[in-house]
This record gives structure tokens, C-alpha cells and sequence, in this order.
């Protein structure tokens, strides 16, 4: 477990001391600083390390701002109307921040070459101005005044890509109150076409950007506050984008999380849900053309209230199976596949009493080729491995704790000192720290 300072809100990684191993960069909202946390390499990291930003940093982002090979942090400060520029030394220390003025209230930052002069500038929302702004890079690490463009209202989240394949950098913007992103095509030479703004679900808060489909342009996928939806909007090559796809969960189902997979075998992408309200997962076969059946559900007890899912084929065959973890009930469900997109009534395994199983994800933890179980139950302040037997049934929940009042939320897992073997990273909301765990044996 490692201790931030008040109210971390953004984290970025990078080497930020040239030692081929990853560190962590925290923006500390409550504190106005940003922690960093340098890596042995072994998945276990030094004490923070804070430096002074302005008021309220917001976001952070890390890269090459002065072109010396080395990696410098950019912070967002929601309250000064600045980005801090903390330049890097190359061993872990920073020079004091220089600031470069914002619009009023920024929320977010995002670096990229928008001007193909092979030097990072810098695009950050302005949430209360309604635009967004751009920093051109001088590759010294100063930069130009702010070029702003407008946005929709309360630009919440921006993300840099190609999405009209001429090979120069584009830029979107998630805007949450006026529920749509706007779509700002780069020329190429810093400045940017007015915005195309396509509709989203509710409120939303974060945008990013990928390959969803397998063709050859680039996809947005959003993440929408309220609504119980995730909006994906599919990229043509030189006209932008088609309306988004929202697929609709219910109503009032409070839908909480989601995982895609191949449920029946078909060789195309297929969504399923949680639905805390209902308790319930939904299944939704897809047609490989982004459309989705009618949601098929499966109960997951009464007062269940299922959070967190994930997938994996835990009896070997080659079939698809599905793991949820339910707060309610203190319990994960296992629902095996058939290989059809129809699933088994789940099979229950408790995780203790007043337990609030919050997050769930599957590994390999003891080596034996068969899929396991880990759960980050934060009513009790523990995380719990359950052993699979490769038949889709599993051992009891052996519980590991986090400390008094950790409340864990989150759990991933990885190889994160590279010896072969799963390990755990746990995000505690009770104590603002991430905990990890190397496996030894």
C-alpha cells in the first residue's frame, strides 16, 4: 500500500528517471501537489516524492515537453487557470513548475504533436469557458498563448487520434452537460476545423479512443455518468463519424459494469452487464455490425445488487463462462457458458459475512494452467483468491487483508515484476492508496 497526499483525482505512468522501469505520477486535488512514486522493478515502489503545483490539480499527463530524452509532467489547475510544466531532470527530481494560462476552470489535458513540427503541445478543457485550449510546443519547454475553440457545454475529458486518416492528430472532447462530444479536425499546422459534435448518452465524463471494429480508422468510446450506458461511435475514413450506438440496459436497472466476449462462438463480439437494480446480468449477442440482440437476463439472487464482472473459461471448454461479484449478497456467482450466448443458473461462493464484494477479475495464481478467481470485498477490508479446480467449480475464498478501513474497490492483475507469476494491484478508497501484491510462490 502506498500513501498519496489529499484527494488524489488523475494518474499517469512513465520513466521518469531513466532507469527502464515504470513510475507512477499522482495529482493530488486536496494538496496541490503531485506524488510520484519511482519503481524498483520488482512491482514495488519508493514513498511519494511531492512537488508543489498550483490550486486544485485536476490531471496529469507525462511526456517530453523540452526534447532532452527525458520525461516532464503537465498538471491542470482547476482553480489558478494554469497547467504547470514540471520539467524533469532525468534522476526522479523535478525543476520548480512553470505555468502557461488556461481558460477558467481546466479539467483536463492531453499531449500530442498537432502541429508536425516533431514537439509535444498541449490541449486542455476549460470547464467552465466551454472551450477547449491549445498550447503549441516550442520544444524548450515553453509554449505559445492558448488558441481556444469552442466546445459544447462543460467540456469534461479530451483525448488526442487520427480520425480521419491524413496522419495529423485530432481532437476530441467529452462536454457533460450538453450530453454529445465534439469532434475538432486538426490541419496539421496547430490549428483545428470548429467542432462536430455527436450525441451521447448522459452526462458524459470520459472519452478515449481506439480500433473497435478492425478497420482502419478510429473508433470514440464514452463513458456516460447518467444513463447506464457506454456510447461507441464508429469512425469513417474522411467524413468523421455515424451517430453513436447506445444500447440500452433497461430501465432503471442501474446497470454497473460491463465485460465483452465471444459467447456463442461466432467469432463476433458480445456484450454482457451487470444490473444492480434488478439484479441481474444481461446478456447481448452481437451481429458484428455493432448492432446487439434484445438483452437476454440472468437472476443473480435476490438483493444481489451485482457490481462487478469478468470472463474466462473456468471448466476448459472453450466456452466462455462469467463471474460477478454481488455486494448484496456477500457472494460471487459463476455462470457457465454453453457456447450458444445461454448460460447456466449461477453457482454461488460466499465471501464472508457484511464482505460487499465490490470488483472481481480472474488469472492463473498458482500456476496450474486452470482459471482463478480474486475479489476485492470492501465491507471487510480483504481480498480473496478463490482457486479454480478447472471444472467450473472452486475452493473456498482464502482472504488476504488490506488494513483497517481500506475499504478495497478495485482489483487488476499482471505481472508487474516480470518473474512469470500473477500479481495484484488493489485500489483502497477508505485510505487514498494502491496495495501490491507480488506473488512469491
Amino acid at each position: 500500500m502506498y500513501a498519496t497526499d489529499k484527494g488524489p483525482q488523475s494518474v499517469a505512468v512513465g520513466d521518469l528517471n531513466n532507469d527502464s522501469r515504470l513510475d507512477i505520477v499522482v495529482g493530488n486535488a486536496g494538496s496541490n501537489n503531485v506524488s510520484v512514486f519511482f519503481g524498483y522493478g520488482n512491482g514495488s515502489f519508493t514513498n511519494q516524492i511531492t512537488y508543489s503545483t498550483g490550486e486544485m490539480p485536476y490531471s496529469v499527463a507525462v511526456g517530453d515537453i523540452n526534447n532532452d530524452n527525458r520525461l516532464d509532467i503537465i498538471v491542470t489547475n482547476y482553480y489558478d487557470n494554469v497547467v504547470s510544466i514540471l520539467l524533469g531532470y532525468g534522476n526522479g527530481s523535478f525543476a520548480n513548475q512553470i505555468t502557461c494560462s488556461t481558460g477558467q476552470f481546466p479539467y483536463s489535458v492531453a499531449v500530442g504533436d498537432f502541429n508536425n513540427d516533431n514537439q509535444l503541445d498541449i490541449v486542455v478543457t476549460n470547464y467552465y469557458d466551454n472551450v477547449v485550449s491549445i498550447l503549441l510546443g516550442y520544444g524548450n519547454g515553453s509554449f505559445t498563448n492558448q488558441i481556444t475553440y469552442p466546445t459544447g457545454e462543460k467540456p469534461y475529458s479530451v483525448a488526442a487520434g487520427d480520425f480521419n486518416n491524413d496522419n495529423r492528430l485530432d481532437i476530441v472532447v467529452a462536454n457533460a452537460e450538453s450530453n454529445d462530444v465534439s469532434v475538432l479536425l486538426g490541419y496539421g499546422n496547430g490549428s483545428f476545423a470548429q467542432q462536430t459534435t455527436y450525441v451521447t448518452g448522459r452526462y458524459p465524463q470520459s472519452v478515449a479512443v481506439g480500433n473497435f471494429n478492425n478497420d482502419t480508422g478510429s473508433e470514440i468510446v464514452v463513458a456516460n455518468a447518467i444513463g447506464n450506458s457506454i456510447s461507441v461511435l464508429l469512425g469513417y475514413i474522411n467524413i468523421g463519424f455515424i451517430h453513436e450506438t447506445r444500447i440500452p440496459s433497461g430501465n432503471d436497472l442501474r446497470s454497473r459494469s460491463f465485460a465483452t466476449g465471444d459467447f456463442n462462438n461466432d467469432d463476433q463480439m458480445d456484450i454482457a452487464v451487470t444490473n444492480m437494480n434488478s439484479h441481474s446480468i444481461g446478456i447481448f449477442l452481437g451481429f458484428g455490425n455493432i448492432s446487439f440482440t434484445t438483452e437476454a437476463t440472468y437472476s443473480t439472487g435476490s438483493s444481489s445488487s451485482p457490481y462487478s464482472m469478468a470472463v474466462g473459461d473456468f471448466n476448459k471448454d472453450s466456452r466462455l463462462d462469467i463471474v460477478v461479484a454481488n455486494y448484496g449478497s456477500g457472494n460471487v456467482g459463476i455462470f457457465l457458458g454453453y457456447g450458444n450466448g445461454s448460460f447456466i443458473n449461477q453457482t454461488t461462493y460466499s465471501t464472508g459475512p457484511n464482505s460487499d464484494p465490490y470488483s472481481v477479475s480472474v488469472g492463473d495464481f498458482n500456476n496450474d494452467t486452470i482459471l482463478d478467481i480474486v475479489v476485492a470485498n470492501q465491507g471487510t477490508n480483504i481480498v480473496g483468491i478463490l482457486l479454480g479446480y478447472g471444472d467450473g467449480s472452486f475452493a473456498s475464498m482464502i482472504p488476504f487483508s488490506m488494513g483497517y478501513g481500506s475499504q478495497p474497490f478495485s482489483v487488476v492483475v499482471g505481472d508487474f515484476n516480470r518473474d512469470s507469476k500473477l500479481d495484484l494491484i488493489v485500489a483502497n478508497d477508505g485510505t487514498d492508496s494502491l496495495y501490491i501484491l507480488l506473488q512469491t510462490c
